[in-house]
């Protein structure tokens, strides 16, 4: 979504040769491509672990970190190194679109009328506002300190990056 922001903004008159059916199809086997390999690597890598703590995970879904609470085991390892991976790819992701967002709004500024900026904006404004509720919901889930943990806390949180983004995407 930010490379076609990006495309439509910065790009206007080369925007169907750039963004042609080829390329939206390139970028959508991309993402699902990922996300499944992403998902496939760590569901093994789970069923793997052995668990001595018992098997009830206080989710509404059985998230990593909650599962690894349970690992009796060093095997543990190998998934904090999928955790590395995937942060790696999420960091990428997030880097190409706050770069994808400079470009946007350094060529918005230049927009001489007021009407052309808001336009440009708005557009980008439906986007900018689910990535953001994405990053900062999932940031405040996995980085925050656990003195101010709970398990209705965890709960909430869990629920406001994994359903409220993709709820809200289609209304956006």
């Amino acid at each position: 979504m930010a490379y076609d922001r990006y495309v439509a903004i910065c790009k206007p008159l080369h925007y169907g040769t750039i963004m042609g059916p080829r390329a939206c199809v390139k970028m959508a086997a991309a993402a699902w491509a990922s996300g499944f390999l992403n998902s496939l690597f760590h569901t093994a890598n789970t069923f793997s672990i052995p668990l001595c703590q018992g098997n009830t995970v206080d989710q509404f879904f059985c998230e990593i970190p909650q599962i690894l609470k349970l690992s009796c085991s060093d095997s543990y390892l190998r998934e904090v190194g999928l955790i590395v991976v995937t942060v790696c790819l999420c960091l990428g992701c997030f880097i190409f679109i706050v770069l994808s967002y400079v470009q946007i709004f350094t060529a918005v500024l230049r927009i001489p009328s007021e009407q052309g900026r808001h336009k440009a904006f708005s557009t980008c404004v439906p986007h900018l506002a689910v990535v953001s509720l994405f990053v900062s919901t999932g940031v405040f889930a996995y980085l925050r300190p656990p003195s101010i943990s709970s398990p209705a806390l965890n709960l909430v949180v869990a629920v406001l990056y994994s359903v409220l983004p993709p709820a809200v995407n289609p209304l956006i």
